[in-house]
């Protein structure tokens, strides 16, 4: 019963509640459960008030954005937060990524975790969403994924902005002598009125951070925003069209060795044999090291200069065992079809779906089988990292989206306390779920222990990158519909089958858990859609195929938008009912879901009529808390099919930043665009067969369309923005083109079976 009531007490402390038109705060000025962990790296002169705000004596303000900024803009969007409450312009602040401290953990990254739909409110749900939130604060994973930054952010970093602004004027009033309802702030400085006196934010801040927090505070009101819910310009867009250095890849430090890896090419596999004698030989190798890691095996290659260490790695001469997985595509798929067949965990049932279709004429039937490939992530700054190993203490820079994990697992592999490790998170090129993991940390952490306290740049080549990622899994689904004397489903039965990206994590981050129950992610963005279908069955398969598998931008809506929605479209058709007004009809019930189409679709003029050679196609995804329609636009050209444009509507329910929400939604239709075209990873004789973007390729900008986006803002929750952009994009893509040539391409990647120009 203790370890419950100490659970319970932290419950209480971390969930603070809305009071009287008030917020308690008392977690959020971090005195417990977690300390502030900038208390221990202050300049001179400066002070802070909870993890997220520091004021120098100079007033210079800075604004700790603890999540990883990749290009999504969440550095911009959550110091708007704390600036906002703060009353400071976002000129006036400083922006710096937090160091790894259990004190920003991300609760929002679990709390729609569970079997629940978003727009399942019940007592149950919000019971579970409840304690999923619990678990996610008590396991305090410090984290950047899931859509979920904005949403864990809005709460308490404008509580961090407002508390700190309330210690100011009390502090500013014992100063001054004055009430402190009689003191109000203006961009860094409190002011007076009545007797024209003023003082700056950095005049009173050491002073202000020494006072007990208030207990409770209002934060704004939406009607007094005057930064959120504007587009802001982002605060790291100067660096990067300038060149500053800011990347890991950029990491410079006196002493500086280089390093890459040769892992092994099948995953999981020890070498049998190795020959390094040709590679220690060449010009400016130091060492190469045997790497032994939660990924598996393989070499370091230190050396004077990074090209050195490359050409090193190409001249080892290994061999590796035998994998534990298939060792070619067609033999995983095999695999795949034979999970596919048997029991799997129902995720959705309503009514009675074998009833339904036990007495159904063979005419009202309609059947289909999909499939989708592996995929890397493809980030555009391949994997690297630097790290120094000297006097018992490591530190490592390198982009990452888990600063917390990356400390853990590299405590443990170096064999040091976590407290001896600091982790410097830098920009990064890309993440989209990349990042989540470590390797390259590892890798790079493991091979400072032999550099005799000299500082190791490690960069793995993009061969090496993309034959060593943690794939988007390769996927297959059966899928079955009754339609009703209208046209209209009334049953659908779907079933889906891939590797399970849970087990899969555990298996390299948390080696000590075992998966407990099903995956949900087998089966998000079908079995949690605002349908209303009488008898509605959806379930999931875990095969069992070990290649490394983890979350890829939008994780298992990326797949299932993909089924789910073409699926969709193909019962319109044979029920003889517009796309976009099925879905109407099968989401009446749910308005925000409604409001979505309805807008794309007057977006797009939908139901005119095209000149011939020209044709659309529609998708609906909820993920992430947030309602998405996508229309995409195809034209059939001489040189092949063209994507002409794409209009999106996105229901966020609050728009903190609408230039980030629309350049974020683009973004990520794109990824789904270029995913659907032409991406595949493959596999033969246990290894990926893909090297580089010649034969990963993404979209052009030749070929990228034009793009219209609408953000709505109806439902009363407020949804994520990364990801949610790329589950409708490969339906609407496929379904365009059966509208265009009356060809069903129900395998990705498109270019299989139609060429794009």
């Amino acid at each position: 019963m203790a370890s419950v009531g100490k659970i319970a007490r932290r419950t209480f402390l971390i969930g603070a509640a809305a009071v009287a038109g008030g917020v308690a705060v008392g977690y959020y000025y971090y005195r417990k459960p977690f300390p502030n962990p900038l208390e221990a790296e202050l300049g001179k002169g400066e002070a802070t008030f909870n993890p997220y705000v520091k004021i120098g004596a100079d007033n210079t303000i800075t604004i700790v954005a603890p999540r990883a900024e990749m290009g999504q803009g969440i550095s911009t969007t959550l110091a708007v937060m704390v600036a906002e409450e703060l009353n400071v312009s976002l000129d006036r602040v400083k922006v710096e990524h937090g160091p790894a401290s259990h004190a920003y953990y991300n609760a929002a990254i679990l709390e729609e975790g569970g079997p629940f739909a978003f727009f399942d409110e019940s007592m149950i749900a919000q019971a579970v969403r409840s304690g999923l939130g619990v678990v996610g604060k008590f396991l305090a994973l410090q984290g950047t994924g899931g859509s979920a930054s904005t949403r864990d952010g809005f709460d308490k970093m404008r509580q961090a902005g407002a508390v700190a602004r309330q210690m100011l004027i009390a502090a500013a009033a014992q100063k001054l002598g004055v009430a402190a309802a009689d003191l109000e702030t203006a961009d860094g400085s409190i002011l007076h009125k009545a007797s024209g006196k003023s003082l700056t934010y950095g005049a009173v801040a050491a002073a202000a951070a020494a006072m007990a927090p208030p207990a409770e505070v209002r934060l704004k009101d939406r009607a007094d925003w005057k930064l959120l819910g504007k587009p802001q310009k982002r605060i790291d867009m100067l660096a990067k069209v300038t060149g500053a250095p800011i990347f890991g890849i950029d990491v410079r430090l006196p002493d500086m060795v280089y390093g890459t890896v040769k892992m092994s090419p099948r995953f999981w596999s020890a070498p049998i044999k190795a020959d390094l004698s040709k590679a220690e030989k060449m010009p400016g190798v130091i060492k190469i090291v045997p790497l032994e890691t939660n990924y598996g095996h393989g070499f370091g290659i230190i050396a004077d200069n990074t090209w050195a260490a490359f050409k090193a790695a190409e001249a080892i001469d290994a061999q590796w065992s035998d994998p534990e997985y298939p060792l070619s595509s067609a033999a995983i798929s095999d695999v795949l079809k034979q999970a596919l067949g048997t029991k799997g965990s129902v995720m959705r049932d309503n009514g009675d779906v074998d009833t339904a279709f036990a007495d159904a004429p063979r005419e009202r039937i309609v059947e289909a089988d999909y499939a989708v490939p592996y995929l890397a992530h493809a980030t555009m700054e391949p994997m690297n990292a630097t790290a120094q190993l000297r006097d018992g203490a490591l530190d490592i820079w390198c982009g990452n989206q888990a600063p917390t994990l990356v400390r853990q697992l590299c405590a443990n592999a170096v064999g040091i306390e976590q407290d001896k490790i600091t982790v410097h998170t830098t920009f990064m090129g890309g993440g989209f779920g990349r990042r989540v993991e470590v390797d390259y940390a590892l890798c790079a952490a493991l091979m400072a222990k032999e550099t005799g306290g000299r500082p190791i740049k490690v960069t793995w080549t993009r061969e090496e990158d993309m034959r060593h990622d943690a794939y988007r899994p390769a996927a297959i689904g059966k899928f079955q519909a009754r339609l009703g004397d209208d046209g209209m489903p009334v049953a659908v039965d779907m079933r889906m089958a891939s590797p399970s990206v849970i087990a899969g994590m555990l298996r390299r981050l948390f080696p000590s858990i075992s998966p407990l129950g099903p995956d949900k992610s087998i089966v998000d963005g079908a079995y949690d859609q605002p349908y209303t279908i009488p008898n509605y069955r959806v379930s999931g398969i875990a095969a069992p195929v070990s290649i490394p598998v983890g979350s890829w931008r939008s994780v298992g809506s990326s797949v299932n938008g993909f089924f789910h929605e073409g699926f969709m479209d193909e019962i319109a058709i044979a029920g003889k009912i517009d796309p976009v007004e099925m879905r109407k009809r099968l989401m009446a019930a749910y308005p925000s879901a409604v409001k979505v189409v309805e807008k794309v679709a007057a977006m797009a003029k939908w139901g005119e009529a095209l000149p011939a050679g020209k044709a659309r196609g529609i998708a609906f995804t909820l993920s992430f808390g947030s309602w998405v329609g996508e229309i995409v636009q195809v034209a059939d050209t001489p040189a092949g099919i063209r994507i002409e444009k794409v209009w999106i509507a996105a229901d966020v329910g609050t728009a903190l930043d609408p230039g980030i929400i629309e350049a974020q939604l683009i973004s990520a239709a794109i990824y789904g665009l270029s995913a659907a075209m032409g991406q595949e990873i493959t596999f033969a004789d246990g290894m990926v067969e893909q090297s580089n973007f010649h034969d990963f390729d993404a979209m052009r900008i030749f070929q990228c369309p034009v793009f219209e986006v609408a953000i709505l803002e109806n439902f009363h929750k407020m949804g994520g923005v990364g990801e949610v952009g790329t589950p409708p994009a490969a339906p609407a893509l496929a379904n365009a083109i059966f509208a265009l040539t009356g060809k069903r391409v129900r395998t990705l990647p498109l270019s299989k079976t139609v060429a794009f120009a």
